[in-house]
């Protein structure tokens, strides 16, 4: 059972050095504002931990406290979620509530929210385990390339080892033994010497997903692809090349083969139960409106919601997973409707609210640098490679801030992804002719920034198209 319990353990210990102020101060480095929201998803993530170290009779009955976060696009909801998940080494999917609503899905498949969830838990697990068995991957893989390089008869290993400091007259009538050629021929190849010599692989080739009546059989709840592949024959190809690339896929191979695929299911399993994350978006655009159509889809996307999200068992390819320990974290604008639209039942399953602030002037300049890979340093970085070294201004901060939260105002606000835009219209011209200036540095100031935005800020039509 201890084995079973490792990856929530590790998830666990990430976070248990981690007290809710250190863990805002961690999403400090990368989202700005937002303390509510923060101070929240920071409380939540203790949570878990703090449930991990009760009494195991207790501990099935603490049930997380799913979040929902109110604001508009742009301000961090998103982010915040996600950064949450990588703090905690957690799994994490998000998901639009709104492709629930399309035509012939009408919520009947929310279950795949889960199972995408699982298929992250399992990437995670996978590289966990992977890691595990890397050495031995290695000395296997060394092994099979000597078997590839080294013939079995003697005429070819003698051709294989080639000229060396032994070789002479009687080196054809009393050749090498066979275990000091692999010793020579094993030295040379970790050198590196005879990463340029081709060798033959077979390589065993994958049948593509199988389609029935539109879906894939790999997104069924039964493996049934798994069932295909045991029962086709395999197919396998000859490939020549050289062995710097054969050591490469004979890696792979070997990977796989030492993985326990049955065991990482497991720990998968039990990781997305009880660390897993799922962040559904857009959750107010299934609230029923005043006109007909789609409502009465809607309506059902939230009662197919309501099972999840209290708790209820998911059948997948790999397992049943159940979902009463999930973290949900729902996130909508709500500009034509509240909360209290939502069914009321679903309303009672988050029981956190935050209401995230819209972004200032203030907060659009820091957004721009202080971050640890803010917008700034991205651009920066992007066009040190032409080697150009781009500088800004204090002043230019101020004015693209300035500039992003006017067009906002005056259009339609779409928060820090206004900075997006402002800055690609202001870097246009060096970003093009990079490649071409000779290398130096280039400093943007407030005045550079006013002539590239005045004249289409100025023109509120031309700014919907270009801003």
């Amino acid at each position: 059972m201890s084995a079973v319990t490792e990856p929530v353990r590790e998830s666990a210990d990430s976070l248990r050095a981690l007290t809710p102020r250190q863990i805002v101060e961690e999403l400090d480095r990368y989202i700005v504002g937002q303390a509510q929201a923060k101070r929240a998803v920071a409380i939540a993530m203790r949570n878990r931990w703090r449930r991990r170290q009760l009494p195991e009779s207790m501990r099935a009955d603490v049930a997380p406290k799913n979040i929902l976060m109110i604001g508009s696009t742009g301000v961090g909801k998103t982010e915040i979620a996600r950064r949450l998940a990588r703090i905690g080494n957690a799994p994490f999917v998000k998901v639009e509530a709104t492709k629930y609503t399309e035509v012939g899905y009408y919520g009947r498949d929310v279950e795949s929210m889960v199972r995408e969830l699982l298929d992250n838990s399992i990437g995670i697990v996978r590289e966990r385990e992977r890691r595990t068995v890397e050495e031995e991957a290695r000395k296997q893989t060394t092994k099979r390339l000597l078997d590839l390089l080294i013939p079995r008869t003697t005429d070819s290993i003698a051709f294989a080892a080639g000229p060396g400091p032994d070789s002479g007259s009687d080196s054809e009538s009393e050749p090498p033994s066979r275990e000091r050629t692999r010793a020579r021929m094993e030295a040379m190849l970790l050198a590196g010497e005879l990463d340029q010599r081709e060798v033959e692989l077979s390589i065993e080739q994958k049948s593509s997903p199988v389609m029935v009546g539109g879906i894939g059989i790999e997104q069924m709840d039964f493996d049934m692809q798994g069932m295909l592949e045991k029962i086709m024959p395999k197919s396998t190809t000859k490939r020549r090349m050289p062995v710097s690339d054969a050591r490469k896929v004979i890696f792979e191979q070997e990977c796989e083969r030492l993985l326990d695929n049955e065991k990482i299911n497991s720990l998968a399993i039990e990781l997305a139960e009880n660390m897993g994350i799922i962040f559904v978006d857009e959750i107010d655009k299934v609230i029923a409106s005043d006109s007909r159509g789609a409502d009465v889809s809607r309506q059902g996307v939230q009662r197919d919601l309501l099972p999840i999200v209290e708790g209820t068992t998911v059948q997948t390819r790999q397992g049943y997973i159940r979902t009463d320990h999930i973290l949900f974290v729902a996130a909508g604008a709500f500009h034509k409707n509240s909360p209290g639209d939502l069914m009321p039942e679903l309303q009672g399953r988050f029981p956190i609210r935050v209401e995230l602030d819209d972004l200032t002037e203030d907060d659009f300049a820091r957004i721009l640098t202080e971050p640890e890979n803010s917008l700034v340093r991205q651009y920066q970085a992007l066009l040190q490679a032409d080697g150009l070294e781009l500088e800004f201004t204090p002043d230019a901060i101020r004015e693209l801030a300035r500039f992003a939260w006017q067009v906002n105002q005056s259009s339609q606000n779409i928060g820090a992804r206004r900075l997006y835009t402002i800055l690609e219209r202001v870097l246009e011209a060096y970003s093009f002719d990079a490649p071409d200036m000779p290398p130096g540095r280039v400093q943007i100031d407030a005045r550079a920034v006013s002539e590239r935005l005045a004249e289409i800020t100025e023109d509120q039509d031309l700014s919907r198209f270009i801003l």
